[in-house]
């Protein structure tokens, strides 16, 4: 394979990788080719809020000089970017806020000096919404992103940005972060994969607003966004593992997929919540998935004793989700006292466990990701926002018990693309598997591709 031979802008990081190591390509060229599709491509969409440019040239000239050398790498002269709230030694943070407009990281992340030392060159970072609080990526700092497909709609958020660059194909690899939706929300809008991994997997230190550094909050994870479920495993073994004082004398050992092949999954389908509602464009899909999956051989199941009361998961949910989300100066001094947050990470451990009890019997979950797919941007107070579903006008927030599923319990869960609407919309579902088994639900989601 030459360079010329490379479709730089459908490529996943795994072949991208495999030429660099055969030599086929140089790091350089693929910069060359993700700037080239960056100043094509970016300008309507304003994916890459802040680029990276010069000092990626450096990085990729320096993996060209290491491969040469006959070092390899898993990430070794790939071209990728990683959301703004992760920090960048040398660049802004903002959280989109401008608050902290002109801070500069002294310091990558954790989750950034792994990328970095497995070769990853970082040509910039991808926008967001202010402190990643929605499902649109729009703040004073830097600006509005738009749909790859439609510039009248959201890419989604809070991982917003990297996504539309994903789909743009301007990189093959984003590294993002969520909970309450923001890698699978914006992946199932934009018809990309995206990972969130079980809660603490992998290090937050580094991702957090200018001047806090402290304990990570709980639900909130990090994790990566691609063009294939094979990239997703690809960076979650770069990116997982204990940092810090825990490094010391922890491991991480996941295990591998359950299964290889789909017929040997026994897959619980979830297309009812009692808190959200989807769209019958979205419920099709789902249920085209399900029947493929049983034509394939698959047990399928469509309902289960063993699932939690999903009202009572989405109260909990809450209950931890709005103070972390609301945290600051201007916080409501009683949103919640400190018995009724223990009494909330009590029920969390029961429902936890009530989960760990289901894959007992069950390999997956396959849910909706989201209620709707991508919608036309809206600039709205949150509370006063709606999304009119199959004609019927529905709360805005109410969408997050459709994420918060597998959130409430640290559980992974990969964002999965499973076709289009008949306007050409993209359509995900989430793939829910046991704690720590981050490995089966990413497998999982690429054998779908088969479907």
């Amino acid at each position: 394979m030459t360079s010329d031979a490379i479709d730089y802008p459908t490529a996943t990081a795994g072949q991208l990788a495999g030429a660099l190591a055969a030599r086929r390509v140089s790091a350089v060229e693929l910069l060359d080719a993700a700037v080239a599709r960056i100043e094509a491509r970016d300008g309507p969409i304003n994916a890459v809020a802040v680029r990276d440019f010069d000092r990626a040239l450096s990085g990729a000239k320096a993996a060209d000089a290491a491969l040469a050398r006959g070092e390899r790498g898993p990430l070794l002269g790939v071209p990728m970017t990683v959301k703004e709230a992760h920090n960048v030694a040398g660049l802004p943070t903002t959280w989109g806020s401008p608050a902290f407009q002109g801070w500069i990281a002294p310091e990558d992340s954790i989750g950034v000096a792994r990328l970095k030392a497995a070769g990853a060159i970082i040509i910039g970072k991808t926008n967001i919404p202010p402190f990643l609080a929605d499902w649109q990526s729009d703040n004073p700092v830097y600006g509005r992103t738009n749909h790859p497909l439609d510039p009248a709609r959201t890419p989604g958020g809070s991982s917003g940005g990297g996504a539309a660059a994903l789909a743009a194909g301007m990189v093959p690899l984003e590294f993002g972060s969520d909970i309450g939706g923001s890698i699978r929300v914006p992946s199932a809008f934009c018809g990309v994969y995206g990972h969130k991994p079980s809660y603490n997997l992998i290090p937050q230190r580094g991702h957090a607003p200018p001047g806090r550094d402290g304990a990570d909050p709980v639900l909130g994870v990090i994790g990566p966004m691609a063009r294939s479920a094979g990239d997703l495993a690809l960076a979650l073994n770069v990116l997982a593992g204990p940092g810090g004082p825990e490094a010391v004398g922890y491991r991480v050992n996941l295990p591998a997929p359950r299964h290889a092949r789909l017929a040997d999954y026994r897959v619980l389908i979830i297309d009812d919540h009692p808190a959200a509602v989807m769209n019958s464009e979205i419920r099709a899909a789902l249920e085209r998935v399900a029947g493929g999956l049983e034509r394939d051989g698959a047990a399928v199941a469509r309902e289960s004793r063993l699932l939690p009361d999903l009202a009572d998961a989405h109260e909990v949910y809450l209950s931890l989700l709005m103070p972390v989300m609301s945290r600051g100066p201007v916080s409501p001094p009683d949103l919640i006292n400190a018995h009724g947050w223990m009494d909330a990470l009590d029920r969390q451990v029961a429902l936890r466990r009530q989960w760990g009890a289901l894959f007992e019997a069950f390999d997956v979950v396959l849910a909706p990701t989201f209620g709707v797919v991508a919608f036309a941007h809206d600039d709205g107070p949150f509370n006063d926002r709606l999304h009119v579903i199959d004609g019927q006008p529905t709360p805005y927030g109410a969408q997050l018990a459709w994420p918060g599923m597998a959130t409430v319990a640290n559980l992974p869960a990969t964002a999965v693309p499973v076709g289009a609407t008949k306007a050409g919309l993209p359509i995900g579902l989430q793939v829910i598997g046991p704690y720590l088994e981050d490995h089966t639900t990413i497998a999982f989601a690429g054998l779908l591709a088969g479907l």
